[in-house]
């Protein structure tokens, strides 16, 4: 078995020599460190000026010689390294019947075993096919095996897809874009099969040299034109798990209504809860009243209770098991897969309105400039004095109250909003990331047909709720901390260097400043965005700072958190929909002495698999959401082929450019070949594609008009036409920096080098 390098376990290694390093010191360094970039390297080492430029030589000489490779968060990681933890595939057997895993993004990547001595204890045993999250470990041997930590579902080996028949075969045709691949089905179930069947099928060897491979019919899942399939694929194929076991349905069902047993009364305390319209699971409700101190004249004191979820989630439960299988609720336009079962998470850990809760509750105080002066927790019984919506909340203050919100509005949304203005001196001194991010919401009848596509208000309430459940989030962590309890946090990065390299490149060409070695500081971003706001370039430098950031994650080690501009962060105000905030919530129960159902030895020691566990299932969570949300919006768009839209280049790739439509936020391409009849330059610097003849050119961020061309459903794909001109030639640009060139089929120079690469023809999906 080939013995591969995996990042070492010790926290505690010697420090590095000051000075730039030799290639073997370097390479030394970039292997303990698992994933690192230029600038954690220039510090490890303490370079700065010409070393900085030296180092950067390096590495990229490194990378030619395929020394070094690109991965993860940080960037960079040596070629033929394990990442810390990665999604394998168990894809053998060795002779003494233990298993081998593959990462599933590596096919040419040897095999590593899999460590026995672990197994899931929410899954089961895993077994040839299966799709496992582990932790890479290096053995005192040398050699590398991988740790169980949660086991995904099935491997790539099996597929979903939707059913194909002719008089000679049936054919399964996969739903996912990017597979090219179908199989042919050839056992005596199939034949039983209707056109049109959602099926999902295990892959088998070859049929011919050149022809589809074979597979086996496993589960028939639906139907393709049944109206809620978009979601349906989303489960199946991102591997969403569904349900609950009998144990954990019958714990759910055994749940009472709090007493006052343990708890400080809050009844008297007029909370409220203001969530989307459609809103079933109430987690949070906020009261804010003056602060009577003497000592805080013109401060505040704001409450936020949360449901108290751990009261009825008890560690190592069946319902504990199940949601921390699931890590987070996932919500579709048409449906919710939740955390915990319904008569939980819609019924005895929902605040609703007029009924006696379980909470946690933080009470936090603040000075006249918005400044936290202190905080404190109680685990209390509540009663929520109003169920609102954020747009009823909105109207009420903006001068419309209805019948709802017209008592309210002197004793308890005035004081709400009073306080977020307070609040929000304190928040504007912090400078969090502005990036400013356009939603759209779905409405989907009963029928489950998408009836309309509107963009998401942002109101006022919103942020109020935002800053408040911030504020409640930050005082876990900071007690926590205090408390020396150990959490999950939940942290944000700051941009690597090649990423704010690549921005100020960016920006050089709009002939905006930003140095290549400024430090990045969420004032400096917020002061470019609001200086380009009113400009025609403000859509297309916002889209470009989103991408310059990296992903926040949950995790054991804290690093702080970037965009919120917080040196502490921990995830507390959602525990129906998401396992971190219940993880919190055992913490402060365990550290304050607030009941014996608090964080567990056990928990403690599982803690950092469990941040790597909700990591994935975030992550997951989100392509499902966002895969049934393409798949809904190419239903709406399926009966308007051939109509135009107005829309804004949002990618800009080798093989063409993504368009974003305005009315409905929808996504589709606009391949090269229909760009006109001449070479295209990817010119990664300017964001653009750039015609070799002529110069015109296809930016980030230019409006356009398209035409709809084609529109799958079954797969979320849209394939446009380009109606608009290119931008032309400009003067005064400097030369394209080479990325592919791309030929439009027809031109004469396609002709005369033998017509369009593979993959752009007309017709050919994306």
């Amino acid at each position: 078995m080939a013995k591969l390098r995996a990042p070492k376990a010790s926290r505690f290694k010697p420090k590095p020599a000051q000075g730039l390093p030799d290639r073997e010191t370097l390479l030394k360094h970039i292997r303990e460190a698992g994933e690192t970039d230029k600038a954690d390297i220039a510090k490890v080492f303490g370079l700065k000026g010409a070393d900085r430029k030296a180092l950067r030589e390096m590495l990229r000489e490194l990378e030619a010689s395929g020394a070094l490779g690109k991965r993860g968060r940080k960037g960079l990681a040596e070629a033929g390294a394990l990442p810390p933890v990665g999604v394998v595939d168990v894809v053998e057997k060795d002779t003494d019947g233990e298993l081998l895993v593959r990462l599933t993004k590596g096919e040419d990547t040897p095999t590593v075993r899999l460590a026995p001595s672990r197994s899931d204890p929410l899954g089961g045993a895993p077994g040839l096919g299966d799709r496992l999250l582990v932790r890479f470990e290096v053995l005192e041997t040398g050699e590398t095996e991988a740790r169980l930590i949660k086991r995904l579902g099935a491997s790539a080996h099996k597929i979903l897809g939707v059913i194909r028949k002719s008089n000679r075969e049936v054919r399964v045709e996969p739903v996912d874009r990017k597979s090219k691949e179908s199989l042919i089905l050839t056992d005596p179930e199939a034949q039983k099969l209707r056109d049109g069947d959602l099926v999902v099928a295990q892959v088998g060897v070859a049929h011919e040299r050149y022809g589809p491979k074979r597979g086996k019919l496993l589960e028939v899942v639906g139907r393709e034109d049944q109206p809620r399939a978009a979601s349906l694929i989303a489960i199946h194929s991102h591997g969403i798990p569904t349900g609950f076991s009998k144990e954990a349905e019958a714990e759910a069902e055994a749940a009472k209504p709090p007493t006052l047993s343990g708890r400080e009364d809050l009844r008297q305390v007029p909370l409220v809860t203001i969530d989307p319209p459609d809103a079933r699971d109430h987690d949070d409700a906020v009261y804010a009243e003056p602060d009577t101190d003497p000592g805080n004249k013109g401060g505040w004191i704001v409450w936020v209770a949360i449901a108290d979820v751990a009261a009825y989630v008890r560690p190592g439960s069946a319902l504990d098991i199940a949601a921390r299988e699931k890590s987070n609720s996932v919500y579709f336009p048409d449906r919710v897969e939740p955390m915990l079962p319904e008569r939980l998470s819609a019924g005895l850990c929902s605040l609703r309105e007029g009924e006696n809760r379980a909470c946690l509750a933080v009470r936090m105080v603040f000075d006249r400039s918005g400044r936290k002066k202190g905080h404190r927790f109680v685990r209390g019984l509540m009663r929520s004095a109003a169920k609102l919506s954020y747009e009823q909340a909105q109207a009420a203050i903006d001068g419309q109250p209805d019948d709802v919100t017209q008592p309210l509005l002197k004793p308890i949304l005035e004081p709400l909003w009073a306080a977020y203005h307070c609040m929000l001196q304190g928040r504007l001194a912090r400078s969090p990331l502005a990036i400013e991010s356009a939603e759209r919401r779905i409405i989907i009848n009963t029928e489950g047909e998408i009836t309309s596509i509107t963009p998401r208000a942002a109101l006022e309430a919103h942020k109020l709720i935002e800053e408040m459940m911030v504020q409640a989030n930050v005082c876990a962590a900071e007690t926590l901390e205090a408390k020396k309890t150990p959490l999950i946090y939940r942290i944000h990065d700051t941009p690597s260097l090649d990423k704010i390299s690549s921005l100020a490149e960016f920006l050089a060409t709009l002939d905006i400043p930003w140095s290549k070695g400024e430090a990045p500081r969420t004032d400096r971003f917020n002061k470019l965005l609001g200086e380009t706001r009113e400009s025609p370039h403000a859509d297309i430098i916002n889209e470009v700072v989103l991408r310059s950031q990296m992903q926040a994650i949950y995790s054991t080690e804290n690093i702080g958190h970037f965009g919120l501009n917080l040196q502490r962060y921990a995830h507390f105000t959602s525990p129906i929909r998401r396992y971190a905030d219940l993880v919190v919530h055992r913490g402060l129960i365990r550290s304050l002495g607030l009941g014996d159902d608090g964080l567990t030895d056990r928990d403690i020691s599982q803690m950092k698999d469990t941040a790597e566990v909700i990591t994935f299932a975030e992550r997951r969570a989100m392509a499902a959401e966002r895969d049934a949300t393409d798949r809904y919006v190419a239903a709406f768009l399926a009966d308007k082929v051939g109509a135009s839209f107005h829309g804004r280049i949002t990618g800009v790739t080798r093989f063409g450019l993504f368009v974003r439509l305005a009315d409905t936020g929808a996504d589709g391409l606009v391949p090269v070949s229909r760009l006109g009849g001449e070479f295209f330059i990817h010119d990664d610097r300017m964001h653009a594609l750039v015609g070799e003849r002529s110069g015109a050119r296809w930016p980030l961020g230019m409006t356009v008009e398209v035409k709809l061309v084609e529109a799958t459903p079954i797969t979320g794909g849209l394939l446009f036409e380009m109606l608009s001109e290119p931008q032309p030639r400009d003067p005064n640009a400097p030369r394209p920096r080479l990325g592919a060139i791309r030929r439009a089929p027809g031109s004469q120079d396609a002709k005369r080098r033998g017509g369009p690469p593979k993959g752009v023809r007309k017709g050919k999906r994306h």
